[in-house]
């Protein structure tokens, strides 16, 4: 009798050009025990407790899931189906788990919007993708004006609304590609990608504006106006991360000095 580790299980492996008769389309079917199958799991299993990357963890779970699933599909594994089901389950609640992880360590609780690390993820994105295509990434630095003086006057609840109100405001202002992400307090980073300096200056320009016909309003319904001031700057090929936003705080510096609801140009 044919014992289970000796059944075949149709999984579809990656077969490279040299494994498939020397030549071929790299994207076969293969035939895979079920021995075989557990090393590819503990195989998996060794790659996730190597890495602390949860982006990386979930595309190697959904390489596990993806088997698991055709091993729950083969018709010659009814007598353990019921297990290969509940391992499939495990698998996507694992999964999903990490994906609310993922959000939460990049996301900023009270906001909504991306955190520093989640600035971090997004802009070694955006700085390779621009480095590649020539086009220009615009980074503007925003601090919200006599944020302090709303706290005291308001209360710091009035406060956190109005950071909350300012967030919903910007993601609805903005383009899809663009990042907008609070990088501490009262101040935010925005990231552009594809615009050169003069439009990026339009978009802050048009946000303020949409603030001035937009305030918020207290408690009594009364508007608040709600003002900031920002730094752009236009990154250079292949400047670091630290680089840009240092020059958009110095000009964001002199923006402050200025006035409020001034925007500067990073030299």
């Amino acid at each position: 009798m044919q014992t289970l580790s000796e059944t075949q299980l149709r999984l579809v492996k990656s077969v490279g050009v040299e494994e498939e008769n020397g030549a071929g389309k790299g994207d076969s079917k293969s035939l895979l025990t079920v021995d075989e199958y557990y090393q590819r799991v503990e195989q998996y299993a060794w790659r996730i407790r190597k890495t602390h990357d949860v982006s990386e963890i979930i595309s190697i779970l959904d390489n596990v899931l993806s088997e698991t699933r055709d091993l729950h599909q083969n018709d010659e594994m009814s007598s353990v189906r019921e297990k290969i089901f509940y391992a499939e389950r495990k698998i996507e609640s694992l999964r999903y788990e990490l994906e609310l992880i993922r959000e939460l360590v990049h996301t900023d609780q009270m906001t909504g919007l991306f955190n520093r690390r989640g600035l971090d993820e997004h802009f070694a994105c955006e700085a390779a993708r621009a480095d590649r295509s020539k086009d220009p990434l615009c980074a503007v630095l925003i601090d919200l004006d006599n944020f302090q003086e709303i706290n005291e006057m308001y209360s710091y609840s009035f406060g956190d609304n109005v950071l909350i109100y300012f967030a919903k405001m910007v993601k609805g202002a903005l383009r899809p590609s663009d990042v907008v992400a609070r990088y501490g307090g009262e101040e935010f980073v925005i990231l552009l990608p594809d615009t050169r300096i003069d439009q990026a200056v339009g978009v802050i320009q048009r946000l303020q504006h949409i603030l001035a016909d937009k305030p918020m309003l207290n408690t009594n319904n009364q508007p608040v106006s709600i003002t900031f001031s920002g730094g752009v700057a236009l990154r250079q090929a292949y400047e670091h991360q630290y680089s840009v936003i240092k020059r958009a705080d110095e000009a964001l510096f002199r923006a402050k000095n200025t006035g409020k609801s001034h925007i500067e140009i990073a030299s």
